[in-house]
């Protein structure tokens, strides 16, 4: 995960999310009846909800640490398959010499295509790959609607409304999802 992703996540999410940010002990105090306003009870009962409040944002918090720390692995990972396509591309140079300049001793001798053996297979090959293109472009519309209604959903984290108690753990499957998504494409 960039840094800028971490920034965006941590000002989304954690800046707006702290009690006094949502509601001053004053307005609390404002919502109980005028009798009950000088209760102690009111200033007690609010400081537990901080510090309720405080244990979820800290919880988000060390969540998007491990994000990060997920996305430098993964980063990690991506860097590594490159340089072992790369390793696999130098084998693409040995056919290519291997058209140019015949096989040798220690080579295998390749198939020979003629027009009319080529020609179904770079039709199986051109079918493949459109299959692949359009499930690639399904999986793409099907996460797209999911982030889209992440994102909406999100408002209500900013705000700190919670409609849906199983929100953290909803958000949590949706997070080990992309990255299994991810984890898949690389």
């Amino acid at each position: 995960m960039a840094t800028n992703e971490a920034t965006i996540l941590r000002n989304y999410l954690l800046l707006p999310a702290r009690l006094p940010t949502i509601i001053s002990l004053q307005e609390f105090t404002s919502l109980f009846p005028k009798s009950q306003q000088s209760s102690p009870q009111i200033r007690s009962l609010y400081r537990d909800l901080q510090q309720q409040r405080n244990i979820v944002v800290d919880g988000v918090s060390q969540n998007i640490d491990a994000q990060i720390r997920q996305g430098k692995a993964l980063r990690r990972e991506a860097i590594k398959a490159r340089r072992e396509a790369e390793l696999e591309e130098q084998d693409d140079e040995i056919e290519i010499e291997r058209m140019l300049f015949g096989s040798t001793s220690n080579t295998v001798q390749s198939k020979q295509h003629t027009l009319l053996t080529i020609l179904p297979d770079m039709d199986n090959a051109i079918a493949d790959m459109e299959r692949e293109i359009q499930a690639i472009e399904e999986e793409e519309a099907t996460l797209l609607d999911s982030i889209k209604r992440a994102v909406g959903n999100m408002s209500d984290l900013r705000y700190g409304r919670f409609a849906n108690p199983k929100l953290k753990d909803e958000v949590l499957d949706g997070l080990e999802r992309l990255q299994d998504t991810c984890e898949r494409k690389i």
